[in-house]
């Protein structure tokens, strides 16, 4: 019998795979933590507490989209009738543009799945945080 090796090219992949932060089982306070500096760059137009350009990220995972009382959101983010899953968020934040054709947040997108592996860690862990307690909107 003939013992075959894998491709190199496959290898490669494999080995970037296991070793990627996201992927190598590191601690959720390491995610956390990346993800706090990635969340810097969407401090531009949003914030966990407050309505800023965009809408409060407080109590975000779970809630509808186009949901905060008094936001003035796109008309594509008020009738979409989504449920901000992380999975939802997660292709959302990799393309919104593409995701939600209509909607009013103009930015490219975080395309390393590393990088949105731990925004979304960030997200999920301050959203339900003390301090967004109060802040969350009604669930659906």
């Amino acid at each position: 019998m003939k013992c075959r090796t894998p491709r190199p090219g496959l290898l490669a992949i494999l080995l970037s795979l296991a070793l990627s932060p996201a992927y190598a089982g590191d601690s959720p306070a390491d995610a956390h933590a990346r993800g706090a500096i990635i969340y810097e760059r969407c401090a531009a137009c949003h914030a966990l507490q407050t309505d800023r350009t965009g809408p409060r990220h407080c109590g975000l995972i779970g809630r509808r989209a186009g949901s905060v009382p008094g936001f003035a959101y796109s008309p594509a983010m008020r009738q979409s009738r989504l449920i901000w899953s992380e999975a939802n968020l997660d292709h959302f934040i990799k393309a919104p543009m593409a995701f939600m054709p209509g909607t009013a947040m103009g930015y490219d997108g975080v395309k390393n799945d590393a990088e949105r592996h731990d925004l979304l860690a960030f997200l999920r862990q301050e959203g339900t945080s003390d301090k967004c307690r109060n802040l969350q909107v009604e669930r659906p």
